[in-house]
Parts: structure tokens; C-alpha cells; sequence
């Protein structure tokens, strides 16, 4: 077992401007973190310019990027929509990655709109095929989320897509606390897929919503040992939703950057 495991989180859950992002982590001692947006923007969608400062700051603050946040096949983008986005993102956030020193884009699979389930398969198929290939030639890999989309809350279709796909552009990203919060037993998951994990966010929820880590359903000390049990050695990336969730409504909380750390201090409790 690593003796230092590397800690990050996604940031913009404590601020929305890279400032505040940067003192969370700072309170942590964290020195790592999974990007998706600065100001309220997705990091595809920032300027050039914008986009130079960030990482500017990021460097002048020694301060790493372990992955990127895409909006590629999430809840914003059902299989109805344009995959030209998609493709356009993924060629965004590959060069992107590649300035931050990251090669690892997350993704999901394509919630349903309208088609049987068969239509559904084909069509998540034929689009994730076509980004991995993307990416390889891009030198990054996609880390399927489950989240939303075709494969989200299912060990075996996950497998399934790794399987058919074939590809080393496309590895799978587990997160401890999306079970709770959709329905389905997220360490049940997690033993069908235990050995192709690349990476993990840890939240946790119970019946009233999300909480912090270790007190929530989800079993997260749990899910842990578990991925430790079968050689995990990647990063432990947080996403608390304890300010906000992404796809839902509102703004961050005024205590958000406080939130935040909380979540934090009890996840490193239960990692370290």
C-alpha cells in the first residue's frame, strides 16, 4: 500500500473561481485536483486566453491536474444530441490535457432518449468506439463513469462496453457514492469491476441525500478496502456534492469552501 496515496478533489464544488478552488486544496494540504470548470465555465468552453491563466496559476501554485470532468455522454448530453459536441470536447480537452500534464478525461455513456434498449446499445457503442479511437490517437484515455447513461449503474454492462470496445483509450472510473443517489447498491458494482478501476470519487448519501464520507450508505471504507484488496494504486479524487450538484439547480453555498474541506478532512480519515 502506498504510504503518501495522492488526494485531490473537484474543485469547483468549493468555488467557483480558481482562487477559491486553490484555498480549499490549501487547507487540505492537497496539492492535486480534478478539473470541470473555472467561474462556472466547462473547462472545454474557456478562451484560449482564460484558459492560459488557469493554468498559469495552477503551475505557479504547484498544483497538478489528475483528470479532467468532460460533459461527453452525461445527463447534459443524452444520446439525442449532436456527437459532433462530443468530438469537438474531446479534441478541446486533449490539448488541454496535455498542457496540464493529465491524460485521463472522464465520461459517461449517453442517457436514453427515445430509443429501445437495443437502438440505445448500438448507438453508445458506435460513439464510444469512435471517441476511444479519437483518444488513443490523442494519447489520452476516457474513464467511463458510473453515472449516467447506458452503462451507469451496471457492473455488467460496464463490462460489456469494455469488452466490445477493446480499447486501452478506455478504462472505468468508479464513484463510491452514486449508488446511493440512483438507486442501485454502488459496492455490488464495485465487485464486478473491482480489477478495471482507474479511478475513484468518493462522495456518500443516505435516504435524505449526500453526506460527508463514512457517513453516509455507500460503504465507502468499504469500497476502499475492497480496491486496495485488488491493487488500486490511483488517486482518491473528491466530489462531496454537499454545495451543489452539478446538474441540479442553485448556486454554491455560501459555506461551500468550508463544506468542502469537511468533506475532505473525513475522506482522508478513511483513505489514510
Amino acid at each position: 500500500m502506498p504510504s503518501d496515496p495522492v488526494l485531490a478533489g473537484i474543485t469547483d464544488e468549493a468555488a467557483y473561481g480558481i482562487d477559491g478552488q486553490l484555498a480549499a486544496l490549501c487547507v487540505l494540504g492537497w496539492r492535486a485536483m480534478e478539473l470541470r470548470s473555472v467561474d462556472r465555465v466547462p473547462i472545454a468552453d474557456l478562451t484560449d486566453e482564460e484558459f492560459a491563466a488557469v493554468s498559469a496559476t495552477l503551475s505557479d501554485n504547484g498544483v497538478r491536474v489528475i483528470c479532467l470532468a468532460s460533459r461527453i455522454g452525461s445527463w447534459a448530453r443524452p444520446i439525442s444530441t449532436d456527437f459532433q459536441d462530443d468530438l469537438r470536447e474531446l479534441d478541446v480537452l486533449a490539448a488541454r490535457a496535455r498542457t496540464l500534464g493529465t491524460n485521463r478525461i472522464r465520461i459517461m455513456s449517453y442517457p436514453n432518449a427515445g430509443l429501445d434498449d437495443s437502438g440505445w446499445r448500438a448507438e453508445v457503442f458506435a460513439r464510444i468506439t469512435t471517441l476511444a479511437e479519437r483518444a488513443e490517437r490523442h494519447g489520452v484515455t476516457l474513464l467511463h463513469e458510473n453515472c449516467s447513461g447506458w452503462a451507469g449503474t451496471s457492473g455488467e454492462r460496464m463490462l460489456d462496453l469494455l469488452d466490445e470496445i477493446a480499447s486501452p483509450a478506455l478504462k472505468l472510473l468508479f464513484d463510491t457514492g452514486n449508488g446511493v443517489a440512483h438507486g442501485y447498491d454502488g459496492f455490488d458494482l464495485l465487485t464486478k469491476i473491482v480489477r478495471h478501476v482507474e479511478h475513484v470519487h468518493i462522495k456518500d448519501a443516505d435516504e435524505r441525500g449526500f453526506t460527508l464520507p463514512g457517513e453516509g450508505a455507500a460503504r465507502v471504507a468499504d469500497c476502499v478496502k475492497l480496491l486496495r484488496a485488488n491493487g488500486y494504486r490511483g488517486a482518491w479524487s473528491l466530489e462531496p456534492h454537499l454545495s451543489i450538484t452539478p446538474h441540479g439547480p442553485g448556486v454554491l453555498s455560501a459555506d461551500a469552501i468550508a463544506r468542502f474541506v469537511s468533506a475532505g478532512r473525513a475522506m482522508a480519515g478513511l483513505i489514510r
